[in-house]
């Protein structure tokens, strides 16, 4: 999956609203499926990476924690 660009505080905020109503009507499939767009902060895929594996983040929106620590850090 291609990530997006970096996203606004407000565009976070507007797609976790969204995904908070997927997740109320019981779409809990769409409600991951949305917070996987949403860029995952730097220091949270790190922890992530660290405790869960590499592998837990694939699907996953990581455009900012790819700017910080490098295009290949999920693979290093």
């Amino acid at each position: 999956m291609p990530q997006a660009q970096t996203m606004t505080l407000d565009e976070k905020l507007a797609l976790s609203g969204k995904a908070a109503e997927l997740w109320k009507s019981g779409d809990k499939e769409g409600y991951i499926r949305l917070m996987k767009t949403t860029p995952i902060p730097p220091y949270i895929a790190k922890v992530i990476k660290e405790k869960a594996g590499a592998e837990y983040l694939s699907g996953w929106n990581l455009s900012e924690a790819e700017a910080e620590f490098g295009p290949d850090y999920i693979s290093k």
